[in-house]
């Protein structure tokens, strides 16, 4: 039990201080490959700690689910953390699949969807409508596409997976655009920590759907036994395999233009088909 504890420690402690380090290591890639000096790796620590000083402004419109969408935000990903396969290929809550991990990140999807709307503003109306409307298919083909491997694995566990065997391409969290708003959007009326919470939740979103990549279609180096040399080594081949994505997703994200706002849905109708074709090879292959 002792040792479960510590491995649920440090998993939270992984993801909620490592995911800052994610963003402002991708945020200063993309500006090095256009030719800019960019923001230094730690600022996002430096934002963080900067809104959780700041007093919270919050308007007379809105309700009570304004205020509590920041930690629900939070709350979702760090139960997430202790779900994703991150050291170890067997998770602390190693009970818990693939459709737990999906309905907390669609929680998380809701009430900020929510959110956006309640603060009554346009933009925040806005950005709540394409989010919904992006997540509608975005999720389900995540959810699919991960059901194509535990199809194979003959196990919905996430570690079973492991044991046996991203950004949407038209958002830019670096602008503020109306034509290019999503998540912005809805986070709009934030501020001090209900924005720090809402941006550090959605950095630790990016850090464990980047992790369920490298460790689920890539699980090569993944620990299966806990130990003080195996956790220390599952660490150091997260580490890479981070690394790795990050400077990949920062290439794609300098080089490809960004898709325009009504041909996201061909796109991800198109990645909900191959993640389908995916699930009926397995039946047609067996």
């Amino acid at each position: 039990m002792t040792a479960d504890v510590v491995l649920a420690l440090l998993q939270v402690v992984v993801v909620t201080a490592g995911a800052p380090l994610l963003v402002g290591a991708l945020r200063t890639l993309k500006a090095r490959l256009v030719g800019r000096r960019g923001p230094r790796v730690l600022q996002p620590y430096s934002d963080l700690v900067k809104l959780l000083r700041k007093e919270a402004v919050v308007s007379t419109t809105t309700s009570w689910i304004f205020r509590l969408t920041p930690y629900v935000l939070f709350s979702t990903m760090v139960v997430a953390a202790l779900i994703v396969p991150l050291v170890l290929a067997r998770p602390v809550l190693d009970f818990a699949g693939l459709v737990l991990l999906m309905y907390l990140f669609v929680l998380g999807t809701f009430f900020l969807a929510l959110a956006g709307l309640d603060a009554g503003s346009a933009f925040g109306g806005m950005g709540a409508s394409r989010e919904v409307a992006v997540a509608a298919l975005a999720e389900p083909t995540v959810m699919v596409a991960i059901l194509a491997l535990a199809l194979q694995a003959g196990t919905s566990n996430l570690g079973g997976i492991v044991e046996r065997f991203a950004r949407v391409p038209v958002d830019n969290p670096a602008t503020h655009l109306e034509l290019t708003m999503i998540h912005e959007a809805m986070v709009l009326e934030y501020s001090g920590h209900y924005l720090a919470l809402v941006e550090w939740a959605s950095a630790m979103k990016l850090f464990l759907f980047m992790t369920l990549l490298a460790n689920l279609f890539l699980p090569w180096g993944m620990p299966t036994a806990a130990g003080p040399l195996t956790i220390l080594l599952g660490l150091v081949v997260l580490a890479v395999k981070l690394a790795v994505l990050t400077a990949g997703l920062a290439v794609v994200e300098t080089t490809v233009a960004k898709l325009r706002l009504f041909r996201v849905p061909e796109l991800l109708a198109g990645s909900f088909a191959l993640a389908l074709l995916s699930v009926l090879s397995v039946f047609l292959l067996r």
